[in-house]
């Protein structure tokens, strides 16, 4: 048990309130040294940590031999060698007032996805200036990104004034520079302090170097700054459900983190995104029940009807409910190293929802230095660009300008479950709400029953010269002759029609695929069976073939031939052509070719004759059907 003196401190802590912070700015402005000289003043340092610091000072530290407080947050080596902060580091201090968790962001353009995860779930952004240079092209990069991730209340901290002799005239010079900039960005609550983070001038109290500055210090603006959960409690209800909690049947609640607003029992509630209304019986918690809950609390909610309500819904205020559309524009933060492919099929993941989406549309890409609108395909590291995302479903969102809780997103990478970009909604497309299903009388259980078969997808995958094609051919020659009902769609065909407008970057191969992919299915959709003939390079696009249909009607047909046996062949003269720089973005020679991992059926064409493979995929498809 602890002793009552540790009870209450433990209590007192428990109470205050905690806000989030970001530090960002330009190289060498002194974030790191800002929050090690308030992790110094809080007297949140250990006498082991202390003497780390100084023998650390004395071997890496910048400032001849004294503590250099920069090095109590860059923890990598590498930082430590280049004296630069490159991950996000956390660190945890409070005030007699209030708790803080501080993220010191990178400044180097290379690193933004670091500093948008630093930023996702700040309160307030500390942005630094070495007053001896002014707002750089950082300095609006980084305000940008706040800006962009909804951070809202800023503290402009002119730091390294002691540098400048204090000089008042370079203090009000940086910050009309800075507002002026700030205004286009909509950063309206902007609060300028001077300041020495390395000597603690008007850091934790205010200093009498700066006579002439009558504001507060950081630590009293920190102590007093509105948090973000105070302000979405002031929101209409919003509740993600994360788990339907069923212990038994006289028992069911929705547990979830109050994302907005506020709850009491007897609240009319409507469950997004079926629209469904109820009303709230109960608020539970594992201290019993309550009579109110608000934003930031994590709670059980039961319903006085017995409606529909699942993992990834949100109960909403009945009368203040979000949308739900499957399409929207949003603006997207690429932080993958391989590009985006607008067209490929990725994981989304909103609350506790998850769909499968595509980027449909870059509308423009972002040049976060000066705020220019470009043209672009695709998305490299780093990038930022405004995109139209369709999913498979509706989900329920509120525009990330409202509420980041049910307005942000994250795109998954379906086949490494790797976190490849960040997305931030503004609005429902039109066309969601006016393009709906038209329910059709005739089933594609009709259609396949009429031609006496079960419909289904053979996809040939391999490379150039594999003999795909060829084999196609045969198994449709074959199946034919069988009074079986077919179409075939060949890689060359299409391209003369149906995709004459794509080249062959990745981003195009990605549009090609996804456009037969989704004729494909109309055609099994109408009870045949179709042969689709096409490189198809991408496992991803494979996979998304394969769920547009059934389980059971998707065969993936791999034609597995060596390169070097399929450049021998040749037949076409298009190896030749890529080895000689004539053909680019050529599959085996500088564009990847990604394997099948478990394909239906697997044509070794080393071992088999073109004839041969078409009786072994005839018989294997038909023993199936």
């Amino acid at each position: 048990m602890p002793t009552p003196d540790v009870h209450a401190y433990l209590e007192a802590q428990q109470r205050k309130s905690l806000l989030r912070f970001i530090t960002c700015g330009s190289v060498d402005d002194g974030k790191s040294t800002l929050i090690g000289r308030l992790l110094y003043d809080s007297k949140l340092l250990f006498e082991d940590q202390l003497a780390a610091l100084t023998a650390e000072s004395k071997k890496n530290g910048t400032q001849d031999g004294d503590l250099d407080f920069a090095l109590l947050l860059d923890g990598l080596a590498a930082e430590r060698e280049q004296s630069i902060t490159i991950d996000v580091a956390y660190r945890f201090f409070a005030s007699d007032k209030r708790k803080f968790i501080v993220a010191d962001t990178p400044g180097h353009e290379q690193y933004t996805r670091n500093m948008v995860t630093g930023a996702s779930t700040a309160d307030l952004a500390v942005i630094l200036i070495d007053a001896r240079k002014g707002v750089l092209t950082q300095t609006r990069r980084h305000s940008y990104l706040v800006s962009l991730m909804g951070i809202r209340q800023v503290v402009l901290a002119v730091n390294k004034m002691d540098l400048v002799g204090w000089s008042r005239e370079t203090f009000d010079a940086i910050v009309a520079d800075y507002r002026q900039f700030a205004r286009k960005i909509e950063l309206e609550n902007v609060r300028a302090i001077p300041m020495s983070a390395l000597h603690g001038d008007n850091v934790a109290m205010r200093s009498a170097n700066a006579p002439w500055y009558a504001g507060p210090a950081l630590m009293e603006e920190l102590d007093a700054v509105e948090i973000d959960e105070t302000r979405r409690a002031r929101g209409p209800l919003r509740m993600p459900v994360q788990w339907v909690n069923r212990p038994n049947l006289d028992f069911r609640g929705f547990a979830g983190q109050i994302a907005g607003g506020r709850v009491r029992p007897g609240d009319k509630v409507r469950v997004t995104p079926s629209g469904k209304t109820s009303a709230i019986a109960r608020i539970v918690t594992k201290d019993g029940d309550l009579a109110e809950a608000v934003a930031g609390q994590s709670v059980t909610l039961t319903l006085t009807d017995d409606v529909d309500c699942s993992r990834g819904d949100v109960i909403a205020a009945a009368d203040d409910a979000p949308e739900a559309a499957d399409q929207f524009e949003a603006t997207v933060i690429w932080m993958a190293e391989d590009e985006l492919l607008p067209g490929r099929s990725y994981w989304l993941k909103i609350g506790a929802k998850t769909a499968a989406a595509q980027v449909t549309d870059i509308k423009y890409k972002i040049n976060v230095n000066t705020l220019e609108h470009l043209a672009g395909k695709t998305l490299d590291l780093n990038e930022i660009a405004v995109c139209n995302v369709s999913l498979d479903q509706p989900v329920a969102f509120d525009r990330y300008v409202q509420n980041p809780d049910t307005g942000g997103f994250i795109l998954i990478d379906r086949m490494t479950n790797a976190t490849v970009a960040a997305g931030l909604i503004h609005f429902a497309l039109r066309r969601a709400q006016n393009v709906h299903w038209q329910a059709m009388d005739v089933t594609r259980e009709s259609h396949a029953a009429l031609k006496n078969q079960r419909p289904a997808v053979l996809w040939f995958t391999g490379l150039s010269g594999a003999g795909k094609s060829t084999i196609a051919n045969l198994v449709e020659k074959k199946l034919n002759a069988l009074g079986k009902h077919t179409a075939l769609l060949d890689g060359d065909n299409v391209r003369h029609g149906l995709s004459r407008d794509l080249g062959f970057t990745d981003a195009d191969r990605v549009e090609n695929i996804r456009r037969v992919a989704e004729v494909a299915k109309l055609m099994a959709d109408a009870g045949l069976i179709v042969l689709v003939s096409f490189i198809s390079p991408f496992r991803a696009e494979r996979q998304m073939a394969r769920e547009l249909v059934p389980p059971g009607e998707f065969f993936e047909v791999f034609v597995d031939t060596p390169l070097a046996e399929a450049e021998r062949r040749d037949a076409k003269g298009l190896y030749k052509k890529a080895r000689a720089g004539q053909l680019k973005h050529f599959t085996g020679v500088d564009s990847p070719y990604e394997r099948p991992e478990n394909a239906e059926i697997v044509v070794d064409t080393m071992r088999l004759d073109a004839a041969a493979a078409a009786e072994l995929i005839v018989s294997r498809v038909l023993a199936q059907r």
